[in-house]
């Protein structure tokens, strides 16, 4: 292979079989070896260890801790440490100076800078640490130790996450690359969004290689595949690993792609990551995790006792307490970690729970469900790690409103995965509450259509229906309205061209919901 051919992008390669460092060898047995007691311990000795570290070397956090009465001396258990106020952009990263957010409050040391998307407001900035790539790297190789890849076959890497100042790509690069030093037989390419390059890379080189990788944004991955398809690329060729970040899905879409590109195991070779710009890559799908959720899926009371009383899918993860602590004060979401801007108690915007290991297990066990027996049928036994759990909804702000109720657009991504629509649809949606002329409120649809596609009256009005029934049956208070408001309640769609750039403009996020001024 010349990677002069490729000068635009970011090619490694090397033969040498899989040979972890030290560090990972070390990081790799700990996982397999530590019990859930162990985990425990060490995520406690972790949050008490960071904050008395940050409680001296971080000049705003001292600020922070004397603003709000705390003294350092007094925080000597776990219990005095739940006590301590969480942290929020609003009063602690945007109340300070950026260097006082920083190690000893200098802009001196080596690190790197990324930004949120700013979906929710203004951009914000994040310096990581090096400790961070090489933790995001660590989870990276677990994944692709406990999947159905071989650690001796030529494997491409194609990162399809943005590669600008968005966290998703590059350290999904460096996660990667970091492996490939490592000994694991990994090319990398890092077309990032540009799907054109994406599938001309599939086309011409792919077949050189016994493996492939895809990671990338779940519906921007899906319109890669089916336009690969489309071309007539066969994905059969090959031994396929899809990994995701950056949004949840449903174990629908997860079988869905699975299938088109020919994966066997969705358990092991589709997997999500829960990362963010603030601290790097906090939790991942296992085996077991997604087996979990499954099975919670088929089981509406063990469905309520673990995630509680409602019609979303939550990504459902496993986490290293020594790399990213989690809790979930109320239903919060507070992540802890040590980076180059160091976060304690951090409210990331996200809810949901936290449980450990044997806590799972024995929840579970109380609704006739035994995890390691379901585990070993499964055929994924040997890929059970004792890590903490945690399972997480996306932000309320990412559903709209109808007469008081939430409508988020998971039901309706479901409705459009149906075969009936796959072939002139995309998948993708948005949605939006306006009023009519007589100011009554109403759901509006936004959907994709694929290229060259538009959707039939027939078609439009049996997808309709299909809407309508499946946000009767998902959602009791849709279901209430719909009796009251009869045809109202009714959604509206619009369907649009390829890419149009108003709502499906490519290479950004999705914008699933959009609120009007």
């Amino acid at each position: 292979m010349r990677t002069s051919r490729l000068p635009a992008h970011t090619v490694r390669k090397t033969a040498a079989r899989s040979r972890p460092s030290a560090v990972s060898a070390s990081f790799l047995a700990k996982v397999h070896v530590n019990g859930s007691a162990d985990w425990q311990r060490s995520d406690k000795s972790h949050l008490l260890a960071l904050f008395k570290k940050m409680a001296i070397g971080i000049p705003a956090y001292r600020k922070f801790l004397r603003e709000n009465g705390i003294r350092r001396e007094a925080v000597k258990t776990i219990e005095d440490f739940s006590s301590v106020p969480a942290i929020t952009k609003q009063n602690y990263l945007r109340k300070y100076s950026p260097a006082e957010l920083l190690w000893n409050g200098s802009t001196c040391s080596g690190h790197v800078l990324t930004s949120t998307s700013g979906s929710t407001g203004k951009p914000t900035y994040f310096a990581r640490s090096h400790e961070v790539d090489e933790h995001s790297s660590f989870i990276h190789e677990l994944i692709f130790r406990t999947s159905s890849l071989k650690k001796d076959k030529s494997t491409l890497v194609i990162v399809c996450f943005g590669m600008g100042v968005w966290i998703g790509g590059l350290i999904t690069y460096q996660a990667f690359e970091l492996m490939g030093r490592r000994g694991y037989p990994i090319s990398i390419l890092t077309p990032g969004i540009n799907k054109a390059e994406i599938l001309k890379a599939l086309t011409d080189l792919a077949p050189q290689y016994d493996q492939v990788i895809l990671a990338g944004y779940p519906p921007f991955l899906k319109d890669v595949i089916d336009e690969a398809l489309a071309q007539g690329f066969s994905f059969a060729n090959h031994r396929m690993m899809l990994l995701f970040a950056a949004e949840a899905f449903t174990e629908t879409f997860r079988e869905y792609l699975a299938k088109k590109v020919g994966i066997e195991n969705v358990l092991t070779d589709a997997i999500n990551i829960y990362g963010s710009a603030d601290i790097g890559s906090m939790a991942f799908e296992t085996p077991l995790s997604i087996l979990a959720r499954r099975l919670a899926l088929k089981d509406e009371k063990l469905f309520a006792d673990i995630f509680g009383n409602t019609t979303k899918t939550p990504t459902f993860a496993q986490y290293v307490p020594e790399f990213v602590s989690f809790e979930a004060p109320n239903g919060e979401i507070l992540i802890s970690g040590d980076s180059a801007l160091p976060l304690l108690r951090y409210s990331i915007g996200d809810h949901g729970g936290v449980y450990t290991f044997r806590d799972l297990v024995e929840r579970y066990k109380a609704h006739g469900v035994d995890l390691m027996k379901e585990a070993q049928a499964a055929g994924i036994r040997r890929q059970v790690y004792e890590l903490p759990f945690v399972y997480v909804f996306e932000r309320i702000d990412l559903a709209t409103t109808l007469y008081g109720l939430q409508v988020y657009p998971e039901t309706i991504k479901e409705v459009l995965l149906n075969k009936q629509y796959v072939d002139t649809l995309t998948g993708k949606l948005t949605l939006i509450t306006k009023y009519d002329d007589n100011q009554d409120q109403y759901l509006e649809i936004n959907i994709e259509q694929k290229p060259k596609k538009e959707v039939s009256k027939a078609l439009e009005s049996d997808l309709l229906a299909e809407i309508v029934k499946g946000l009767r049956e998902k959602n009791s208070e849709y279901r209430e309205l719909s009796k009251f408001l009869g045809k109202r309640a009714e959604p509206k769609l619009i369907f649009w061209p390829y890419e149009d750039p108003l709502y499906f403009k490519p290479g950004t996020k999705q914008p699933w919901v959009v609120r009007q001024a």
